[in-house]
C-alpha cells in the first residue's frame, strides 16, 4: 500500500464518519491558524477530501511562510478553495470579509523551544490566542475551535489512571519547563474572558498524544522516534526507565472528533481528546518492534522531560456527547504511520 493509499483510506473514513455533522460546515468560510502543522494539515486534507465528495468550503490559512507551504503541500496550496494569508499568529493582519468558523491550531509544541526559550513559547501561545480571539470578535465568527493540550492538567498522579476534565491539577508555575502547559491554561482563560466580555462562542479540545501519517519522526515524540529507528533497522533506544505512560489517538480519529466539535460543540466547554489505552514507553517500544521488526534497549537515564509520569485522558465526556473517538488501535496506527514513511509490511 502506497503512502497515498494510506491517506486516501483514512480520508474516506473521516468523510464517512463525520456524516451529518458536515451539514453545519457545508458552505462555510474558515480561517485557520496552524494549518501548516501536523493537526492543522490533517484538518485541511479532510476538508479538501470532503470538498471532492461534494461539500463546499472557503478556507483562508495563516502562514508565516506561504512559499514553504506551497512547496511542502502543493496539492493543498493549489486547491481553488484555499487561500494563504502571510503573517505570524501574534500580529497577523485580519483578512477581508466575513468568516463562519475559526480553527485556532497554531502553537509551537517544540521541546527544544520550551527548554531553550520558554518565554517565547509562553508569549507565542498567549499572544497568538488573544489575536485569534480579537479576530473572532471583529469577524463575528459562529464558533471558534481552540486546540489546547492535556498539558494544562500538569503532572497526572500515578493513582489517577485517567484524568477527567474536572481534574483541578495544574502545571507547577515555578518550573519554567511547564511554560507550554501553563501558556495553554492562560489561553483557555482568555477564551473564557472573551466569551463573557465579548460574546465569543468557543469550544476547546484538550489534545493528548497523537500518532499517524505525517507525524515528524525526528521531533521529540517517542512514537515517531521509535518508528524511525525501526525503519532504519536500528535498535530502539529508551533513554529513561520506560515507565512513563502515554496513550495514542490515531490522527484520523482525532480529525473526526475535531470536526464533530466544530459542527456542534457546546459553547464554553472543554473536552479531552485522546485514547484511554494506557501504554508505557517500554510497551510502546515493544509494539513498534513487533509491528516493524527489531529490538529495543532501556538505558535507565534520568527523565529530563516535562512529564515523567502518566498522560492518559478520561474520554467519558466526549464519548457521551459526540460518540467514541477511538477506532484505530495502537499497532494498526504504528503500521499505517510506517507505511506512510515507505515501509512495506509484505517485505518484513
Amino acid at each position: 500500500m502506497s503512502p497515498d493509499d494510506v491517506l486516501r483510506r483514512d480520508l474516506d473514513a473521516i468523510v464517512a464518519s463525520v456524516g451529518a455533522d458536515w451539514g453545519p460546515l457545508d458552505g462555510a468560510r474558515f480561517f485557520v491558524t496552524g494549518g501548516t502543522g501536523f493537526i492543522g494539515g490533517w484538518l485541511l486534507e479532510a476538508l479538501r477530501h470532503a470538498a471532492n465528495a461534494g461539500r463546499k468550503f472557503e478556507i483562508v490559512v495563516l502562514s508565516r511562510d506561504p512559499d514553504r507551504f506551497r512547496r511542502s503541500k502543493p496539492h493543498l496550496a493549489g486547491w481553488s478553495a484555499l487561500t494563504l494569508a502571510r503573517g505570524g499568529v501574534a500580529d497577523f493582519a485580519f483578512p477581508e470579509g466575513g468568516f463562519d468558523y475559526l480553527i485556532h491550531a497554531a502553537t509551537d509544541a517544540s521541546a527544544a523551544l520550551n527548554r531553550d526559550n520558554p518565554r517565547l513559547m509562553f508569549e507565542t501561545v498567549v499572544q497568538g490566542t488573544r489575536r485569534a480571539l480579537d479576530f473572532a470578535v471583529e469577524k463575528k465568527v459562529r464558533r471558534m475551535l481552540f486546540l489546547s493540550s492535556g498539558a494544562v492538567y500538569g503532572q497526572q498522579p500515578w493513582e489517577v489512571s485517567h484524568v477527567p476534565e474536572t481534574w483541578n491539577g495544574a502545571p507547577d508555575c515555578n518550573v519554567a519547563v511547564n511554560a507550554y502547559g501553563e501558556s495553554k491554561r492562560a489561553a483557555e482563560m482568555l477564551c473564557a474572558i472573551y466569551a463573557k466580555q465579548f460574546g465569543v462562542t468557543f469550544t476547546t479540545a484538550r489534545i493528548f498524544a497523537v500518532l499517524g501519517p505525517d507525524l515528524s519522526l525526528d521531533a521529540h515524540f517517542a512514537a515517531g522516534n521509535f518508528i524511525r529507528d525501526a525503519l532504519r533497522g536500528e535498535e530502539i533506544i529508551i533513554q529513561g526507565d520506560g515507565r512513563p505512560c502515554r496513550s495514542y489517538l490515531y490522527a484520523a480519529d482525532l480529525v473526526i472528533a475535531l470536526l464533530r466539535m466544530m459542527a456542534r460543540g457546546p459553547a464554553s466547554q472543554a473536552y479531552n481528546l485522546g485514547s484511554e489505552l494506557a501504554v508505557s514507553i517500554t510497551e510502546l517500544a515493544q509494539a513498534v518492534a513487533q509491528v516493524i521488526g527489531g529490538s529495543y534497549r532501556i538505558l535507565g537515564q534520568a527523565d529530563a522531560g516535562w512529564n515523567p509520569g502518566r498522560y492518559v485522558p478520561a474520554m467519558g465526556k466526549f464519548n457521551a456527547e459526540f460518540g467514541t473517538a477511538y477506532s484505530v488501535g495502537l499497532k494498526e496506527a504504528i503500521a499505517r504511520t510506517a507505511m506512510w514513511n515507505g515501509w512495506n509490511p509484505w517485505q518484513k
